[in-house]
């Protein structure tokens, strides 16, 4: 990559896990980490899992925009609240569950809700039940179109089957989001759980591109993406080949930065960094990489150089 292609802006819609950088989203762990990404000119950050009830949206809210940085949040499912389960009530508070984060994703300011909505995260030991499978497609569908309504994308994310027996390959995304019946939902890809379960991760993007909205990258060891099995920027270059033009997100997760219990329930043993802001600048190098090696990118380095003829 020559220097001039590293003072080209890339123009991708960039997004950070909060965690990589602090271990809450509690208004001093946002001071500290929001200039960090202003500073790298990522303008969107992903939240760990928020109480509903219990969040100040408000005053997050003014943290957010007086550091114009736009919050991702995250929703799930958990005991007594589950859109799969086989009791009608459990499904129902399953799906409230889900319009109340649509309501505090609006409330934070934020324009997408990520998360696992489909059911409960971890090990199911059982395969899920075809009629689950729907059943949970059509009550996650119809609060996409909810959330749709308020401006918001509601997104699934697709996970490896050490933490969910429900979801694992974008064919199986693609598959729920047809049962779904919803025009709005979209699906949320990580490349980390990609390596785990996709025999080729470029062609699983390119299955899933009609409604793909978030194309998350994360290396093998949950570390710096410079590092690790997973040819990052060779996955940038493809989708952006392939035509994909949505959000991409940069997600690592450490034990010296995340708070234990988060820690443990993630099965992070190890830390594999310890600087956040260390790591989104060589996160952001790995992109670059990939995207100067795309088609776009080698365009915008051409028309550059012809700009300085």
């Amino acid at each position: 990559m020559t220097s001039l292609s590293a003072d080209i802006a890339m123009n991708l819609d960039l997004a950070c896990h909060l965690n990589v950088l602090v271990a809450d989203a509690e208004p001093a762990s946002l001071d500290r980490a929001l200039p960090e990404l202003a500073a790298a000119g990522i303008r969107r950050v992903v939240l760990p899992p928020l109480d509903a009830g219990a969040t100040d949206a408000p005053a997050l809210r003014r943290i957010f925009e007086r550091f114009g940085i736009t919050p991702i949040t995250i929703a799930g499912q958990g005991p007594g609240a589950d859109v799969a389960s086989a009791d009608a009530e459990e499904r129902a508070a399953g799906a409230q569950a889900l319009r109340r984060m649509v309501r505090l994703t609006a409330d934070l300011g934020g324009d997408q809700m990520n998360g696992v909505p489909y059911g409960p995260f971890g090990p199911a030991g059982a395969p899920v039940a075809p009629e689950r499978f729907d059943q949970a497609a059509r009550l996650v569908g119809a609060v996409a179109d909810e959330a749709g309504d308020h401006g918001i994308v509601m997104t699934f994310e697709v996970l490896n089957r050490y933490e969910t027996a429900a979801i694992n390959t974008a064919a199986q995304a693609m598959r729920f989001v047809e049962a779904s019946g919803s025009e709005h939902l979209r699906i949320h890809l990580d490349t980390f759980h990609m390596a785990v379960e996709e025999a080729d991760l470029s062609a699983a993007i390119r299955h899933a591109l009609p409604r793909l909205a978030y194309l998350e990258l994360g290396q093998s060891g949950r570390g710096p993406l410079s590092t690790g099995a997973v040819d990052i920027p060779q996955i940038v270059r493809q989708a952006l080949d392939d035509g994909y033009r949505g959000r991409i997100g940069i997600e690592a997760f450490s034990r010296s930065v995340l708070a234990e219990p988060v820690a443990d329930m993630l099965a992070i043993w190890r830390s594999p960094f310890d600087d956040g802001a260390a790591l989104v600048g060589d996160a952001l190098r790995v992109i670059r990489s990939g995207w100067a090696a795309s088609t776009a990118g080698r365009r915008e380095i051409r028309l550059a150089r012809g700009a300085m003829v």
